[in-house]
Order: C-alpha cells, then sequence, then structure tokens
C-alpha cells in the first residue's frame, strides 16, 4: 500500500482554509507566477497535509517542498529547525525563502526552484537507471 507521502487527512480541513483565506501575498505571488499550471514542470499542490504538518508548497512527483516564511517564522527557529528536520528524515527536500524574497526577488527564487526541480529530476532518473542495469 503507498503512503501518499505521509498525507495527513486530519489536516484536511485546515489546510483548505489556508489554501482559501490565509495565503501570504509572497505566496500568492510564488504561486500565481512561478508554481501553478505545472509552469516549473512538475505540478505542485497548494497547502499540503504531510505527517502532522502542513505545507506550503509540495511536489508529490519530487518529494519537494517550499516553504515561505514570513515574520512569524523570526520567533520560532528551534521549532522551524525541529520541523524541516522531521520532513527531511521522511525524505523530502525543503527550499526556504523569505517572504520578502517571495515578493521582491520573485525571479530569482524562480530561478532557485527551477535548478532543484532540475536536479531532482535528474536524480530521479538515474535511480530508475540503475534500478534496470546490473
Amino acid at each position: 500500500m503507498k503512503n501518499y507521502n505521509y498525507y495527513n487527512p486530519l489536516l484536511r480541513k485546515n489546510a483548505h482554509e489556508l489554501r482559501n483565506f490565509s495565503l501570504s501575498k509572497a505566496e500568492k505571488r510564488v504561486w500565481k507566477q512561478l508554481l501553478s499550471k505545472g509552469r516549473m514542470g512538475t505540478k505542485f499542490k497548494r497547502q499540503r497535509p504531510i505527517d502532522i504538518f502542513i505545507v506550503d508548497f509540495f511536489s508529490q512527483e519530487l518529494k519537494l517542498i517550499i516553504e515561505i516564511d514570513g515574520c512569524s517564522h523570526n520567533f520560532k527557529p528551534k521549532y522551524d529547525a525541529w520541523r524541516q528536520k522531521r520532513l527531511e528524515a521522511l525524505g523530502f527536500t525543503i527550499l526556504r525563502f523569505t517572504e520578502g524574497e517571495g515578493i521582491q526577488n520573485t525571479s530569482g527564487v524562480g530561478e532557485q526552484i527551477s535548478h532543484a526541480v532540475y536536479c531532482l529530476k535528474e536524480e530521479k532518473r538515474q535511480k530508475e537507471k540503475s534500478k534496470y542495469s546490473v
């Protein structure tokens, strides 16, 4: 049975509310300009429940999480480090950007995401290739 990337249905309602009523300006910009409609060559989902968390953006194909950190993250660095460590232990790759980067340097954020997508796809191809070669 698939684990569905640790999808947590208990957080579905909270994720729905975040997706529809609580996106920050930076999250909206990153979504509309970079991640929606497969613009990066992979499908991203917004406000995805994973394990005991709700992540900002998630590519299931690449197990890539993108987080946009607003000013509230300035007051909880230990929690953010623990959260990231736990998600990485589950096999996810995480990219973090500040809200300022998401608003003022959207193209730079896009370049970093594009590079990560390329690298993760290449890594996935290499793993698949080595599976079938003896």
